[in-house]
C-alpha cells in the first residue's frame, strides 16, 4: 500500500473515533479506540513501540515510546492537549528519525474538528531531529 493511501485510511479511522468520542478525553482512550479501528480495518500495527536512544555512544533501549506504528511505515503520536506546541512536533520528528518509518502523524484529539489537530510529517533520512530549546 502506498504511504499516502495508508495515511488517508488512518486519518479516516481517527476521524471516525473523534466523531464518536469528541474532544477532552485522555490520550490512552483515544489510542485504545484507534487501535480497535485499525484492527477492524485489517491493518497491521504495534502499540507503545520502544525506540532506542543514544547518549554519548551508549544505546538505551527504552529511550522513547511511539504510540502506534501502522504497517511498519506510519508512526502515530496521539495528543489530547489545548494546542500543538513545537515540542510535540519535535517529539514526532525525533521518533521518525529513530524509527524506520517514512511518515508521521501527530493527532491532537482535543479539538472540535480533528483536521485542526492533525499534522503530517515525511521523514527525510538526511535530517537530524531538532534540538530541544535550552533554558536561558
Amino acid at each position: 500500500m502506498v504511504a499516502g493511501e495508508l495515511t488517508g485510511r488512518v486519518i479516516g479511522l481517527a476521524i471516525k473515533v473523534h466523531k464518536a468520542l469528541g474532544p477532552g478525553l485522555f490520550e490512552q482512550f483515544y489510542e485504545d479506540c484507534l487501535a480497535m479501528e485499525l484492527s477492524r480495518a485489517g491493518l497491521r500495527f504495534e502499540r507503545q513501540v520502544v525506540l532506542p536512544g543514544v547518549y554519548e555512544g551508549v544505546r538505551f533501549e527504552r529511550g522513547y515510546r511511539a504510540d502506534l506504528i501502522v504497517e511498519g511505515t506510519v508512526l502515530i503520536e496521539i495528543k489530547s492537549v489545548d494546542n500543538i506546541l513545537p515540542v510535540h512536533e519535535n517529539q514526532l520528528l525525533t521518533y521518525l528519525y529513530l524509527s524506520e518509518c517514512r511518515v508521521g502523524l501527530l493527532l491532537n484529539f482535543n479539538t472540535l474538528l480533528l483536521k485542526n489537530g492533525l499534522r503530517r510529517f515525511v521523514h527525510d533520512p538526511s535530517q537530524r531531529p531538532p534540538e530541544a530549546p535550552r533554558p536561558q
